[in-house]
């Protein structure tokens, strides 16, 4: 009896430590890893009058707080998700803090800028970090985040997918929520996915007006407003 206690709990054990790699392991995906990256790329090509700090700041601060979830590919121990979470959500309050500072530098400076090139560079790198900062806020929240959608069973909460209009259990890749953003911030409005809670609808304005303020700025420069 005692032997098949063990046993028993050996099994459920290895389930449990199976079950934890397999949802530790999603937090953080590898592309949603070089998606908050590419945030800092975007943000290094940046002109220093949209900066503040070098312009390795912040891909220096996104290094620092995506190492210790990197651990799990380098040594194969989950990390807690109670400690990944943070680290998670810690990122993208720094890159969504950077996206908001260089939006506010771009309507303050805008008449700094002689070259025309320059300023529809910077647009464009602005309007791409405005759509993978939200598609990572998107991926990030949508159910309690990717360990709580797989739990449970990846039914619709934050958003819901045209796969899940009739009840069924679908899930959302990161792929899906880029999607949503670039949709967003091109149409200023949701497209074929729905917001379902009051936090994906005040994201989701927030990404229509940062977009729509880009693309007005660059309409009132060219049209010598300012």
């Amino acid at each position: 009896m005692e032997q098949e206690k063990a046993e028993h709990g050996s099994s459920l054990a290895q389930k449990h430590r199976v079950a934890e790699h397999q949802l530790v392991g999603q937090v953080p995906k590898l592309l949603v890893s070089l998606t908050l990256l590419l945030i800092g790329v975007c943000y290094f090509f940046l002109p220093p009058t949209l900066r503040i700090g070098p312009e390795w700041s912040l891909l220096a601060i996104e290094g620092l707080l995506l190492i210790p979830m990197w651990q799990y590919w380098i040594t194969g121990h989950a990390i807690p998700h109670r400690v990944a979470r943070p680290l998670s959500l810690t990122a993208m309050g720094f890159v969504t803090l950077a996206l908001i500072v260089e939006m506010a530098l771009l309507i303050i400076k805008i008449s700094t800028f002689n070259s025309g090139f320059i300023l529809l560079r910077s647009a464009t790198l602005l309007w791409i970090s405005n759509v993978l900062v939200f598609a990572v806020w998107y991926w990030n929240i949508d159910g309690g985040g990717p360990r709580k959608r797989h739990e449970n069973a990846h039914q619709a909460s934050d958003f819901l997918f045209p796969q899940q209009t009739n009840g069924a259990s679908w899930e959302a890749r990161f792929f899906d929520y880029l999607f949503v953003a670039f949709t967003g911030a091109t149409a200023f409005s949701p497209t074929d996915t729905s917001p379902l809670s009051r936090r994906a609808k005040v994201l989701m304005m927030l990404e229509g007006l940062i977009s729509f303020m880009i693309v007005a700025v660059l309409i009132s420069r060219v049209a010598n407003i300012f």
